[in-house]
């Protein structure tokens, strides 16, 4: 997915303030921060491993694809990949406050990507070279061999070990994603080319057949698609295995004060809600009308991408997380220490999480009944842009309850994550 012209917009880490504030151990009788604290860390490890679990039926699927290209076995591998995106989605509350994570996520759900990297590209619409990117289309797929910078890269098989230790961020430019959902969902969808205009990408199974091969290169493309997915399942296996009982992630999101680890939650919630999701995520491309920044790209599966993430907040302050095979895991909760300092600011909080839900909602009902979230952003779509507006008010609206619910648990102020499409549009055309 290319960068939109005069955009220098990219994810930050952006700054979180993380400080002490005061003891908790004895503010509620129905919970305690330490219990509090132990669901987080449950229900991350649950959806880790739900993501895990997800992730491994899209490489079966993925295997089935290569070993019998069709249309019907393109269809599950697709199908199969947006199963996958349900659980994982939910853990991305865990990305704001946990250094590990964050450090973390960048290999499995990096994003836009110059897809130009990878396969070939509709050059009108994608362009033929980047002033910034020498691997803008250097096509790892079509050429054993490449050379960037005066240097070759041998490309010969297309590993997990190329891909992770090659060509991701290659040149130390974050747009060249060369791992993780959107790679996958590049190489199953293929470009969307239809704008802000009804459609998805529209590759064909015959580009991974090579009895019948379009596009150049199907055996490499099927050992990208491999290589790629089996790479996905074991990068989320390192995470479900860290937020495990002995889990580094788990010890370090339990470690420190009892506060810090509160605002650690907190930080996630706010970051995602205000910075990440209704900034980077939205905003931006509304501003721009521009479909080149939707989350989900290729396969226009971005309402259910945002909904998810609105879920997992919401996850993590009610405590409770639904698992894939419809079991539960619940706890004590954030919402059960606010309410004991201030039941009205619990009940706000709670109303504005389930407000944001339903206006992401309005999106996934939307895209069932054939307009896609690339259509919403879209210039002179005025009532697709004010159900997006909505749902980015929604965000803003149950971040400021946020805030007011750290202050209720008497912590020091959290530096949520900003974003220039919020706080400074003027910076996104510049």
């Amino acid at each position: 997915m290319r960068s939109p012209a005069g955009s220098a917009i990219r994810w930050g880490a952006g700054t979180l303030a993380l400080a002490a504030g005061l003891g908790l151990a004895a503010t509620a009788q129905s919970a305690e921060p330490s219990a509090v604290l132990a669901t987080y860390a449950d229900i991350a490890a649950a959806g880790y491993g739900d993501s895990v679990t997800a992730a491994t039926a899209l490489e079966a699927a993925v295997d089935a694809l290569v070993a019998a290209p069709s249309e019907a076995t393109l269809a599950a591998a697709r199908k199969a990949w947006l199963a996958a995106r349900v659980p994982y989605q939910q853990t991305e509350v865990y990305r704001f406050g946990n250094a590990i994570v964050d450090d973390w996520e960048g290999r499995v759900n990096a994003w836009p990507l110059d897809e130009g990297l990878i396969d070939y590209v509709d050059a009108g619409y994608y362009g033929t070279q980047s002033d910034e990117n020498e691997f803008y289309t250097v096509n790892v797929i079509a050429n054993t061999k490449l050379m960037v910078g005066g240097k070759e890269i041998d490309a010969t098989a297309i590993t997990p070990e190329l891909l992770s230790g090659t060509l991701h961020e290659a040149g130390g430019i974050e747009a060249n994603v060369a791992t993780g959902y959107h790679a996958v969902e590049f190489l199953l969808w293929g470009q969307d080319l239809n704008g802000t205009g009804p459609g998805a990408g529209a590759r064909p199974a015959t580009d991974f057949d090579p009895a019948a091969c379009t596009g150049g290169a199907c055996e490499r493309r099927a050992a990208y698609l491999k290589a790629a997915t089996s790479l996905l399942v074991a990068d989320l296996r390192e995470m479900a295995e860290s937020w495990g009982a002995d889990g580094e992630a788990r010890k370090a999101a339990l470690a420190g004060s009892e506060a810090e680890g509160l605002a650690r939650m907190l930080t996630g919630m706010g970051s995602l809600s205000y910075g990440e999701l209704a900034g980077e995520r939205m905003k931006l491309g509304l501003i721009l009308h521009d479909p080149e920044e939707e989350h989900d790209c290729f396969s226009d599966n971005t309402h259910a991408s945002h909904y998810f993430d609105v879920a997992g907040i919401r996850n993590v302050y009610l405590g409770r997380y639904a698992r894939i095979d419809g079991s539960a895991v619940e706890g004590p909760s954030l919402s059960d220490l606010v309410a004991a300092r201030d039941s009205a600011i619990d009940a706000e909080l709670k109303g504005k999480l389930d407000t944001t839900v339903a206006a992401m909602q309005a999106l996934v009902d939307r895209a069932a009944a054939g307009e896609a979230y690339d259509q919403l952003i879209g210039e002179g779509n005025a009532a697709g842009n004010a159900l997006v507006q909505a749902a980015i008010d929604a965000l803003i609206d149950q971040t400021r309850s946020i805030e007011r619910a750290v202050a209720a648990l008497e912590l020091d102020a959290i530096a949520f994550e900003g974003s220039d499409s919020l706080d400074n549009p003027g910076a996104v055309f510049q």
